[in-house]
Parts: structure tokens; sequence; C-alpha cells
């Protein structure tokens, strides 16, 4: 697929599915993709420079060398997925899931040198950071002590000129407060996703808070304050003695400023996770996929035994009935041997193999067995399911059905999807499932294979009636 034909499909679409699929060093750069599914996918080396991507799905895919430089991956699932190498400069991560991910994301080498000074850092300090604290700590106290006091005033005082006054004094400053914090709150996303430099950004956020808080004191002075200054002013003991009006203004500016530090410090932290997540996510993916390595079905050695001898006594009494399953074999190790590391392929690949392990089977049994495969849909053949999910199954159902009969064997595999579910029916016409059968190796190899994967989005069930069958159900969509 050509990235015209990727914008032709991705305009006006809401949740595109690409899940499975090779999009490696693919360009997604600047793309809509909010709710894609990407599943699985392999992604390697893909630019998704200014994309967005939120509430997307790439979990479990591999996302070595991506460009997710000022990409929106906001709400995205990232869960089990290979972030080794990825560039997230200026990317949005908030709320974006990371569960069992390993990360290492590009750096510059000179940042990496040393921490980054923020509050939290300076304040570490046994100098600065004590010096920085004592100030701190004075401002807050000697603040509240203000509040405290005019308060106070209003209450004890009887004067109510003065009342009035201390109100328009209180009112104005508690404004003046909440307008700089939305002023900084509103613009804060906007800046942060200009390339402007760090002295411009505090440039017009200062600017804006002068304009600002002079309107909100022009304004509240004439709406509470007008009255008791004209009052005051008429008393022979008046006195305008006050700090000048641009040190009040300096002192909105300096908490304007603060407000956008502590904003981008709180993004930053959103943003990134420390070496010691980075090992704990790595430890925790490796320990998953060591797990599913573990349960990754092997073909039982007694099969290849019980193969050879059929094809040895085969050579002399039919030798084109021994060639055919010879190919057959070779073919079905073949897909075993292949896997490159992935635990999943699509339904069409897991049927063909299984076909292929029936027939090998049917030259054995001979007449002993019959099997029939439902026909699917292109589109359901495509679902991406784990890798040897019904071979063991199908294992059993010869083991322990087909072979304690001495005659009319038979395995029927029915596959339906419905609602997004993907069901999978592995009957044999062999004795019961016993009241109290327990799980054996094959089944709880599945059961757990399921578990990790899909969590509560699968199941496996054993049924006697109507007909003996496994049940397995996926979810897929």
């Amino acid at each position: 697929m050509t990235r015209e034909q990727l914008i032709q499909r991705t305009t006006g679409v809401s949740g595109l599915k690409m899940k499975g699929q090779d999009l490696g060093q693919f360009d997604f750069s600047g793309l809509d993709l909010t709710g894609a599914d990407f599943s699985f996918s392999d992604l390697s080396r893909a630019n998704f420079e200014g994309a967005i991507l939120k509430g997307a799905d790439l979990s479990f895919a591999s996302l070595t060398g991506v460009n997710f430089t000022n990409t929106d991956l906001s709400n995205a699932d990232l869960r089990f997925s290979d972030l080794s190498g990825v560039a997230i400069d200026g990317a949005n991560l908030t709320g974006a899931k990371m569960n069992f991910s390993s990360i290492s994301a590009k750096r510059d080498p000179l940042s990496a040198r040393s921490e980054p000074i923020t509050l939290a850092t300076l304040l570490k300090q046994p100098g600065w950071g004590l010096l920085t604290g004592m100030i701190l700590g004075a401002l807050v106290v000697y603040g509240f002590s203000s509040i405290i006091y005019f308060t106070g005033q209003i209450v004890i005082t009887k004067d109510q000129v003065m009342a009035a006054l201390y109100r328009f004094l209180i009112a104005q400053n508690i404004l003046i407060g909440a307008t700089t914090f939305l002023l900084v709150w509103t613009i804060d996303r906007w800046l942060d996703q200009t390339s402007w430099k760090l002295w411009a950004k505090h440039a017009l956020v200062s600017a804006l808070t002068v304009l600002t808080c002079t309107t909100v004191s022009v304004l509240c002075f004439f709406w509470l304050g007008y009255a008791a200054v004209t009052e005051l002013r008429q008393r022979p003991d008046y006195s305008d003695d006050n700090a000048p009006g641009w040190i009040y203004t300096i002192s909105y500016v300096l908490v304007a400023n603060c407000v956008l530090y502590l904003l981008n410090q709180g993004r930053q932290v959103t943003r990134k996770l420390s070496e010691q997540e980075f090992q704990l996510l790595t430890m925790e993916k490796l320990k998953t996929r060591a797990e599913l390595d573990a349960l990754q079905a092997k073909i039982n050695p007694h099969f290849l035994y019980n193969s050879l001898n059929s094809i040895a006594s085969l050579v002399h009494e039919d030798p084109d009935k021994a060639e055919s399953m010879t190919l057959h074999l070779s073919k079905l190790f073949r897909y075993t041997t292949g896997r490159d590391g992935s635990h999943f392929s699509s339904l069409a690949e897991e049927l063909d193999m299984v076909q292929t392990y029936l027939k090998v089977e049917a030259v054995r049994f001979g007449d002993r067995l019959t099997f029939t495969i439902s026909s699917i849909s292109e589109a359901i053949s495509q679902a991406q399911i784990p890798q040897f999910l019904l071979q063991p199954v199908v294992e059993n159902a010869i083991k322990h059905g087909v072979a304690k009969r001495a005659d009319g064997g038979l395995i029927n595999i029915d596959i339906t999807e419905r609602n997004g579910w993907l069901t999978l029916c592995v009957h044999d016409n062999g004795p019961a499932f016993p009241e109290t059968m327990g799980a054996g190796y094959g089944l709880r190899s599945i059961q757990d294979k399921l578990r990790l994967l899909y969590g509560e989005a699968a199941a496996v069930s054993l049924q006697n009636e109507p007909i003996k069958q496994v049940v397995i159900k996926l979810k897929i969509a």
C-alpha cells in the first residue's frame, strides 16, 4: 500500500484496521490515525512525525526505531511493544498504556550527561536549594497571613468604608490570581506545540499577563473600589503612600511564568519514564515473551517416530504414498521451525498447517481417519491468531478420540465469526470427555497462552452435548 492509498483510506475514517500488517519504514507523518488498530504489526522505522494516534492500539507491535516526534499518543495502547530506539521528542503520552513495553528512547547525548534543572532537583541542593526553599516558604506564609489579616479586618473593623476597601483588595487579588492561571493554562498546550524558543514563550506570557491583569484591575476598581477610594480621599487623614503599581505588575508576571514552568514540568513527568522503570518494563516483557515461547506448542516426538515408521513401511509397498507423506511431513516441520520469533499467524496459515498434520495422520491411520475443515471467507482467513492454537487440540482428538475407535474415526473443524468473536470448534466422534477430566498439558498450555495474549477476551471449553467438541473463542475486533 502506498502513502497516497493510505491517505485515501484514512480520509474521514475513524478506527483504521491495520492489525498484523508489515508496515516497516512506512511514512505516516501528519496523518490523523485516531483509534487505528496497528496491534501485532511490524512498524519498524516507520515515520509518525506529527501524526495523531489518539486511542490507537499499538499493542504487541514492533516499533523499533519509530519516529514519534511531536506525535499525539494520548490514551494509546503500547503494551507489550518493542519501543527500542524510538524518537519521542515532543510526543504527547498523556494516558498512554505502556505496561510490559521495552523502551529505549533516542536521547541527546549532551542532555544525558546531567540531570535537568527542575524545581525538584534545585531544592535537593544544599546551598541554593536551601535558600530557594526558605524564600518559597516565606512567600507562602506571608501570602496566607495577608489573606487572614485582611479577611479578619473586614469582620473586625467598624469603619464600613475601610471594610469596603478590604473587600475590594481581596476580590481584586483573587480575580487577578485566577485569571493569571486561567490565561497560562489556556495557552500552555498551544505553546507546547509551537517550535518557539523558551524565552519567546515566557515573553508572550508576560505580555499577555500585563494586559490581562491591568484590564482586570481596572474593571474590579470601578466595580468594587471606586466608591470606597473616593470617600477615603475626602478624609483629612488620607494618605496615598503606597508601592508603585509596576511592582504589583511584576509580581503578577512572576506568578504567570512560575505557573507556565510548573505546567511544563508536569507535562515532562508524564512524557518521561525513569531508567529504573525502563529496566522494570523490559524485564516484565522479557518474562512474558519467555512464558509464551515456553508455551509455544511443539510437535509431539512420538508423532515423528510413528510417521517415519509409516514412511519406512510404505517405501516398498506404496512408494507414491510414502513420497506424499514425506512431502507433507516436510511442509509441516517447515512451518514449525520457520516462526521467526512471532507468536501469531493468519487463520488460513494455521488451518493449512493443521490440514497438513491431518493428512500425515490419515496416511498412518488409513481408513480409520477422515476429517473435514469448514470453508471460511477471505476476510476471516486473514484474522491473526496465536500460532499452534489448533494443532494440540487436533492431536488430542486423534490420541483420545480416533485412536480409541476400531474404525470410522472422524474429526471436524468448524470456524465461525460473529460480532467480532472468532469461534474455533474441533469435534471428534471418540469417547466423551470424562466428567472429572482435568486439563492436560496441551489444553493447559493453550489456556495459559490465551490468558497471556488476550486476558478476558478469550475462552476455552470442553463440551459433550450436543456433540463432543473443544470450543475456543477469541476476540478479534
